[in-house]
């Protein structure tokens, strides 16, 4: 095997996967500060911040078979122990210098303003104008400097690094545009030259013709940076965006096996739950508030049609816009065991319909598998598990004979105590282990 490198080889990247397909795969690990698609050859290169990190990701994919779109890519240690500026030429991009930028903001969790790129990048020259815009490659942005040696200079310095500790990676190229057209001033465009524009004009939004969708469809925007850093600018198929209603109405349940600790443990995998209560007058009923109204759409998107207790769930927006404080209303608000309230751009990622997978994490240090399989096997048959370490954590892969088994064991077991842990269970959208 070659030796250990910063620098990890991918093949069969096929022309569907895009940079921000491989950079969600090994952010995981730790900082990616190159990456070089080879397209001609469907290969990439990709350069962690440090062998760790490199080595982390090659020890997890030993044990788990890496799938972007379906397509399996295999993953090895480079021969190059460092991207020089020969490889990363490679890739054929039009590299004529020009004062003008387009920086892809990779792994934002963090919002990303006019004013936070104008802080970035003034310290190599007068910028002239910030245009920002969200784009299936993610969220970009177009910088206009006075003097082409400016834009040359930024370029140098800032390409591959880190505007926040640990995300919001820069990616530079120079733009073939010779003039930016900036009509308002606002927080997603800027004229620093001509401080006089209006910040909308009256009755639509500021969308810059001919630079993409500015401001594309979330509603929440503190929850925009993790939900464009999650699904790479784009929304999940047959996901609008656009829903404001924030209570959802799960009917058909199994009155006699629910409660609303196992409806927090299955609806928390979409969103912060803020307040479950079932209907006493109809127990097959329960309402249950979301944090806001893109979490419920995921929920009611994803969970509609799921099988548990041996009742095929209904979920649909309740009439109610909130649920009101009383005795039967559990409140979950300020709830540690909410999923969101950290890394909410990963769990965004992971949300799907209920899988025959189960993936178990924060599991004690000595746990086996027997006593995994022990712990879960009331519920269903368990067709296979497989035990892994990630980042010196213990974790694990469960698979059932079918989703509503997984189900189950997810909605009865997570945040269940398992020695001396508190487990943590969510789908795996692996189809084997």
């Amino acid at each position: 095997m070659t030796e250990p490198s910063k620098v990890i080889h991918v093949r069969n990247v096929g022309h569907e996967i895009s940079e921000p397909d491989l950079l969600q795969l090994f952010q995981p690990f730790g900082v990616i500060n190159k990456l070089v698609m080879l397209r001609a050859k469907n290969q990439a290169l990709l350069q962690m911040q440090d062998v760790p990190s490199a080595v982390n990701a090659m020890q997890f994919y030993a044990n788990v078979q890496p799938s972007i779109r379906g397509r399996n890519v295999y993953v090895q240690f480079s021969s190059h122990q460092e991207l020089t500026t020969m490889e990363q030429n490679t890739q054929g991009r039009g590299d004529e210098p020009n004062r003008i930028l387009l920086v892809t903001i990779h792994h934002m969790l963090y919002p990303i303003t006019v004013e936070v790129l104008q802080q970035v990048f003034s310290p190599h020259g007068y910028v002239e104008k910030i245009v920002t815009f969200q784009k299936s490659a993610g969220f970009q942005a177009l910088i206009q400097f006075q003097s082409r040696q400016s834009a040359i200079s930024a370029r140098n310095s800032l390409q591959g690094r880190n505007i926040y500790d640990g995300c919001c990676q820069l990616d530079i190229q120079f733009s073939n545009l010779d003039e930016l057209q900036v009509n308002y001033n606002n927080d997603r465009s800027r004229d620093f030259t001509n401080p006089s524009l209006p910040s909308e004009q009256k009755g639509r939004p500021s969308s810059q013709p001919g630079y993409g969708d500015a401001g594309v469809g979330f509603p929440q925007m503190n929850n925009g940076a993790a939900i464009a850093a999650a699904f790479g600018g784009g929304l999940p198929p047959g996901i609008s965006g656009t829903n404001d209603r924030c209570t959802v109405l799960a009917s058909n349940l199994n009155p006699d096996r629910i409660d609303e600790n196992k409806l927090f443990n299955l609806f928390s995998l979409y969103g912060n739950i803020a307040r479950i209560k079932l209907l006493r007058n109809k127990p097959d009923h329960a309402l249950i508030q979301m944090g806001d109204g893109f979490q419920s759409e995921l929920a009611v998107h994803f969970l509609k049609g799921a099988t548990l207790f041996g009742k095929r769930l209904e979920v649909n927006y309740s009439k109610h816009p909130h649920i009101t404080m009383g005795a039967e209303t559990h409140e979950y608000l300020n709830s540690n065991l909410n999923r969101f309230n950290r890394n909410a751009a990963k769990n965004y990622r992971y949300c799907c319909s209920p899988t025959k997978m189960i993936h178990l994490s924060t599991l004690p240090q000595d746990i086996t598998e027997e006593e995994i399989v022990a712990h879960l096997e009331e519920h269903g048959s368990i067709v296979n598990t497989k035990l892994f370490e990630m980042n010196a954590k213990k974790q694990a892969l469960v698979l059932f004979e079918n989703e509503e088994q997984a189900t189950e064991a997810l909605v009865c077991k997570h945040a269940s105590s398992l020695g001396d842990s508190m487990i943590r269970i969510s789908f795996s959208q692996l189809q084997t282990i």
